[in-house]
């Protein structure tokens, strides 16, 4: 059996759950990191010396990194589906899984952590204005994508939906005035059919703490 290291609330774990859960695969998921701990125990760490979650253990398969594990589930149970086989439509897909970690998230990372992670009295707001500015053209850049296509990557979901999908969740929870979605209808369309799809059922709907 599969099994996944990592909690619910981190969203590189809900990447995978939701991968997961698209493939329907049984899975035996330990909480770790954070409040859970575990990561900095001798065995974790052999098993994954960067000391984060998630960690998949597939048999003799060890892999960590987030978007490298949502490529292998992929890969091995759903190729051609949600692993595209063409090399065009493949790499078009990982180029997308690349912008979420690169330029998505750290756009991201700060108003998080500041408005979910940090006490109310030691918030630093222009940490939060920062993030905003560095994360709204992003995503006015995901709504003009998204014109025309059912998903990142053309007619078919696929791999590249899914860590994607998972900032937009997180940056449309924070406590701001408006939702990631307001005011780009294609960015909206494309989220709330995502959220609607039954293996992001605990992921596009969970709360952030």
């Amino acid at each position: 059996m599969l099994r996944v290291w990592g909690r619910i609330s981190s969203i590189n774990v809900r990447k995978v759950v939701w991968t997961l859960q698209e493939l329907e695969l049984a899975v035996q998921r330990t909480d770790a990191g954070g409040q859970f701990g575990l990561v900095r125990e001798a065995d974790y760490l052999a098993r994954n010396p960067n000391g984060l979650v998630p960690l998949l253990e597939d048999g003799e398969v060890l892999l960590w990194e987030s978007n490298v594990i949502v490529r292998y589930l992929c890969a091995r149970y759903a190729p051609g589906r949600l692993y595209p086989e063409g090399l065009a439509a493949r790499f078009d897909a990982e180029r997308w899984m690349d912008w979420q970690q690169t330029s998505l998230n750290p756009a991201g990372r700060g108003a998080f952590f500041q408005l979910i992670r940090t006490a109310p009295e030691l918030r630093d707001e222009s940490v939060v204005a920062a993030s905003v500015a560095s994360m709204e053209p992003l995503l006015d850049l995901l709504d003009r994508h998204l014109a025309g296509r059912a998903y990142l990557s053309g007619d078919s979901f696929s791999m590249a939906d899914i860590p994607v999908a998972c900032d937009v969740h997180r940056w449309g929870a924070l406590p701001f005035a408006s939702s990631a979605v307001a005011g780009r209808p294609n960015l909206d369309r494309w989220f709330r059919g995502l959220a609607e799809r039954a293996g992001a059922k605990g992921v596009l709907d969970a709360q952030l703490v």
